[in-house]
């Protein structure tokens, strides 16, 4: 049982460890994340406790981790997968869109495919080429994928359980620049949160604040400066991005009359965008200003220190705000 504040990557850490304690079946797999412990350290000591026959270092080879995984599951086993990067995710994209996810479908429900693609996205730790993508729009525009990203370290604690107890495909994405940005209290209880859910981390009455991810840590700060000024901020963490749970997104929205979306993916092509059109298309009589978008920039991130050119801020929050809420 954890009593310790821990960080995000500590509960990654945690709850691998307690899936694998209560079910046989679950096992990891991914470079380096046996011996050296994954590359941000998130699967460290599990090789020791669980045996190389549960924590299993695989060759530099994403096709080859993704296809192994899919027959896997299919044949009763709950993998966990590990990609290092993001961006070295597209090579899995053939047994996750061809396989993973139509498995169900294709074989009249005789088979599922219950596994789990951990991968670390995001930017902001000065990293190069290739290592600060966020493409999870890519994913989550394919049915039967699920796509989870957590926020906090309780919910990647809880989400991940979900994850690894779903019957269905899960890239469970990590956003790794607040991998050990704060620590809070996460007990080690083994009990899941709700999947297909977004939790609604701040109650207002102004304006709706729609998150996920890293992007949440900027959301809840402008909240807090918007607080100081009168300004009533409702904030949703999104959290699973496939399927959207956009009824608690509408009862919001249709609530405070105004909402600003934030993402630090690209703008074209967003998951902003799509929340933006449901919101038009089911609560456009309750809206009192356009849904505004804050976002990264139609562009490859930029390397080392321009990646902070690039994220969106706490003041680009609070200005759409304040812009949304002076529409006319």
């Amino acid at each position: 049982m954890s009593d310790n504040a821990i960080t995000l990557l500590d509960a990654v850490n945690l709850a691998l460890a307690r899936a694998m304690e209560d079910d046989p079946n679950v096992i990891l797999l991914g470079e380096d994340i046996g011996i050296n412990g994954g590359v941000f350290r998130a699967t460290a000591g599990l090789q020791e406790r669980f045996g190389e026959r549960r924590v299993i270092d695989t060759p530099l080879a994403e096709t080859m981790i993704a296809g192994l995984s899919v027959g896997l599951a299919t044949q009763g086993m709950r993998p966990v997968a590990e990609i290092q990067f993001m961006g070295f995710i597209f090579p899995t994209f053939e047994h996750l869109i061809g396989h993973a996810a139509r498995m169900r479908h294709r074989t009249r429900g005789r088979l599922s495919c219950p596994m789990v693609l951990r991968a670390p996205f995001g930017g902001g730790i000065h990293a190069p080429e290739h290592h600060s993508e966020s493409t999870e729009a890519l994913l989550a525009h394919i049915p039967g994928l699920r796509v989870v990203i957590p926020s906090s370290p309780a919910r990647a604690y809880g989400l991940l359980l979900a994850a690894i107890r779903c019957d269905d495909p899960v890239v469970f994405l990590e956003p790794k620049r607040i991998y050990r940005a704060s620590k809070t209290l996460v007990e080690d209880n083994g009990q899941a949160l709700p999947l297909d859910t977004c939790f609604t981390l701040r109650e207002g009455e102004d304006i709706t604040l729609i998150s996920w991810g890293a992007s949440v840590t900027e959301t809840l700060a402008a909240a807090d400066q918007l607080a100081d000024n009168g300004v009533s901020c409702e904030v949703i963490d999104v959290a699973t991005l496939n399927p959207i749970d956009h009824d608690t997104l509408i009862a919001s929205v249709s609530k405070t009359g105004r909402c600003v979306i934030v993402h630090e993916a690209p703008r074209h092509g967003g998951l902003g965008g799509e929340i933006a059109a449901t919101l038009a298309e089911q609560a456009l009589l309750s809206l009192k200003a356009p849904p505004r978008r804050v976002t990264g920039y139609d562009t490859v991130m930029p390397y080392y220190r321009n990646e902070q050119l690039y994220l969106p801020t706490t003041a680009d929050i609070v200005l759409a705000v304040q812009e949304t809420l002076e529409y006319a």
